[in-house]
């Protein structure tokens, strides 16, 4: 029987976790105006709870409104849809001449999702199968934070729904607005049903999330989670990609930076105008090109909560953060609070601050690789928040088990349903837009397993439309497929089959698919069992000799039977969890005391050796011995076949005090130090650069197969 696991409500992994529970893209010509009356028989009905007053404002706090209309004739607009005179009669006549924020609401189309501009309007489209009721909420930004919605336009059951998609058209809406949803149904946990009224959610398919304007600051009274809305786009919203083109690297001749945006310019010793930001990163490009880095990896740079974490950890005298972002809230806003421009122009700014830290790197050669988290949000369990998915259609985005408990794949409270097919949808449009529109080159899959499993209620006509009529077809929620279909669409679609596709090939569950990740010829894979063969060959364990060779020569034993190449392994000692380089060499065991968690949490098992003296404090003997292993584990990452990536701060010697899960700390512990990089005392850094510059000769990485 299923069991919910014991989780936090959406904290860090734990890497010990099992496999348990816990357009009207708009029309536009002469049809717009033209309409015929029609009688409607029946009432009428908004989108109501009511609060027993009988008395309806304009604009409410978050709560719930009531709102009446009385039934009146409807119109259909024979190109716009059907529309009442206003889906909000009471907003109606309050609404003063000239300051409307927006023109009579008419019906839109259910695609594409989202909200999407054209020269009459905006039309809004969002899924979700068992609401009731559904109603658009705008804001100003003002009003966003003092947290009152400016206007609510209920959405028709009947004309403003198609399939399970609802939609609303607004004509002529005014700028700079914000948006969310109210969505109201069924409340029954057991069931996996999860609409409640009382919340305004994100939509999933809002590309810029505004909530709080800055980084590690408290919403209005000390709330972590205030009220988050999403950007409604401008139509003549542009951004000067001035010629961007992709540079198209090779995969053979890539070198991967894994860095963290945030992380790498804070430090006061950046010396940059606006430290951690994505423009504080542009400054530092020049770098990392002199470094021989031709791939950036950005870790979770989507919308998330840094506050998600946040308590007071009297280890370090200050507050615990989400600092690493592995626990999405939205897949296709960029983290704003990356951006020196912070909610300006509702997020718009952001955006542009993205795509110029990704042009900026295309001029200089260099590729954007994006960490991307869908196996799980920041929703965590059944006693996490509500912020959008689970508010929508809870049974659809996460894997839930027949008495309503969430699967944990993910060890950190839910599991992203991968492969129902809205959340194949989903997850393909993402991927799309940030090829497309924002131009990156590829992604690294965080649990990249978890997409391989069967989605709930699996069988042929959840997950295909047909049944074939076959007999026992049906296969229990989270089993791993041989052939899993969003793994197969992603690999076989005409945008993404050109770009770079990373899986971390294992999760929490206990699947582990190095090797033997479903790949259709264009998947690459972290490889673990470099990582781990690597460090026990230098460390002198014994009996490694052999597979320590395999590794270096881009592990055939793993990947030339299923018709793979050498680069299809990505080879690495060291990531951003777990220890840094230097700490390998320096510590046997994990000092994880600053994280406030009495050492508990982190891996136990790191195949290090501190070469004689655990700490920094040593003889130098120990020193000397510790600046040889560093050197060793270099070389062999840089002549190894496959493709190379090392961890930001691992060139210089970047040390966390042996802390190997420093998910929590926004300080020195992960901030890259620029003065320690110019001091490089035992000149550790020139030899690394050079190292990774010897690698990119042609006669070093010239194997494309194995002989």
């Amino acid at each position: 029987m299923a069991m919910a696991m014991a989780m936090g409500v959406g904290g860090h992994r734990s890497s010990s976790a099992g496999a348990v529970f816990t357009s009207q893209v708009c029309s536009r010509g002469a049809g717009v105006g033209t309409k015929v009356a029609v009688r409607v028989d029946h009432v009428v009905k908004a989108i109501k709870a009511d609060d027993g007053s009988g008395n309806g404002k304009e604009k409410n706090t978050l709560g719930w409104k009531s709102t009446h209309l009385s039934a009146r004739p409807l119109t259909i607009c024979r190109v716009a849809g059907v529309s009442s005179d206003s889906a909000n009669t009471e907003t109606e006549s309050k609404e003063e001449a000239g300051h409307r924020l927006c023109g009579p609401p008419l019906r839109g189309r259910p695609l594409p999702f989202g909200a999407t501009a054209c020269e009459e309007g905006v039309n809004f489209a969002v899924h979700s199968s068992g609401a009731t009721a559904v109603a658009l909420c705008l804001f100003t930004e003002s009003d966003l934070q003092q947290g009152v919605v400016t206007k609510e336009v209920p959405l028709h059951p009947v004309f403003n729904r198609t399939g399970d998609v609802w939609h609303i058209f607004l004509p002529d809406l005014q700028s700079n607005l914000l948006y969310g949803y109210r969505v109201d149904g069924r409340y029954i946990l057991e069931e996996g049903a999860c609409y409640d009224a009382r919340r305004i959610l994100v939509d999933p398919y809002a590309k810029a999330v505004i909530s709080r304007e800055r980084y590690g600051t408290l919403g209005e009274g000390g709330d972590c989670w205030p009220q988050m809305a999403g950007m409604i786009p401008d139509l003549h919203d542009e951004f000067d990609w001035d010629g961007d083109f992709p540079p198209r690297i090779p995969q053979k001749d890539l070198v991967i930076y894994e860095m963290h945006v945030r992380g790498f310019t804070k430090h006061a010793s950046s010396e940059v105008e606006h430290p951690g930001t994505y423009i504080g990163m542009i400054e530092k490009l020049a770098y990392l090109k002199a470094l021989g880095i031709n791939a950036i990896e950005l870790m979770p740079s989507h919308e998330f909560n840094e506050l998600e974490y946040h308590a007071y950890n009297p280890m370090m005298s200050d507050y615990k953060m989400n600092f690493w972002g592995y626990s999405t809230i939205n897949f296709f806003s960029p983290m704003i609070r990356y951006a020196s421009a912070g909610n300006k122009n509702c997020g718009k700014e952001a955006i542009k601050e993205f795509k110029s830290l990704v042009r900026e790197a295309h001029k200089l050669g260099m590729e954007v690789l994006m960490d991307v988290v869908f196996n799980h949000t920041a929703e965590g369990n059944e006693m996490g928040p509500t912020i959008s998915f689970r508010g929508f259609d809870n049974h659809v985005y996460y894997m839930i088990a027949p008495k309503g408990e969430f699967y944990n794949y993910s060890g950190c409270g839910n599991t992203f349903n991968c492969n129902h097919p809205v959340v194949r949808r989903f997850i393909i449009d993402c991927l799309r837009y940030w090829v497309t529109e924002m131009h990156v080159d590829g992604f690294r899959f965080d649990l990249a397993s978890i997409m391989t499993r069967a989605s709930s209620l699996w069988d042929k006509v959840n997950v295909f439309g047909r049944s074939d009529e076959l007999v026992n077809d049906t296969v229990t929620t989270g089993t791993p497929l041989n052939e899993p279909p969003l793994i197969d669409m992603i690999s076989n679609d005409p945008v993404l089959r050109g770009v770079k596709l990373i899986a971390e090939a294992w999760d929490c569950g206990g699947l582990y698919q190095v090797g033997s990740f479903p790949h259709w010829g264009v998947w690459s894979e972290w490889n673990g069992q470099f990582r781990d063969m690597v460090r026990l060959f230098i460390k002198g364990t014994e009996g490694t000799a052999g597979i320590f060779a395999q590794c270096l020569c881009g592990s055939p034993h793993l990947y030339q039977e299923g018709g793979r190449k050498p680069w299809h392994s990505i080879n690495f000692i060291t990531a951003h969890d777990g220890f840094t380089l230097a700490d390998l060499v320096s510590y046997n065991q994990k000092h994880n005391v600053a994280n406030g968690e009495d050492n508990n949490d982190g891996d136990n098992h790191n195949n290090s050796w501190n070469c004689g003296e655990e700490g920094e404090v040593v003889s130098i003997p120990v020193q000397r011995l510790r600046q040889r292993q560093l050197r060793n584990f270099f070389v062999a990452l840089m002549v190894s076949q496959g493709v190379p990536m090392i961890t930001m701060g691992d060139e210089y010697g970047h040390t966390k005090g042996g802390n190997n899960n420093t998910y929590c700390h926004d300080n020195f512990i992960n901030y890259f130090r620029w003065d320690m990089k110019r001091a490089d005392p035992n000149g550790f850094h020139r030899f690394a650069s050079l190292m990774m510059n010897f690698r990119r000769m042609p006669k070093i990485r010239r194997f494309s197969h194995w002989r």
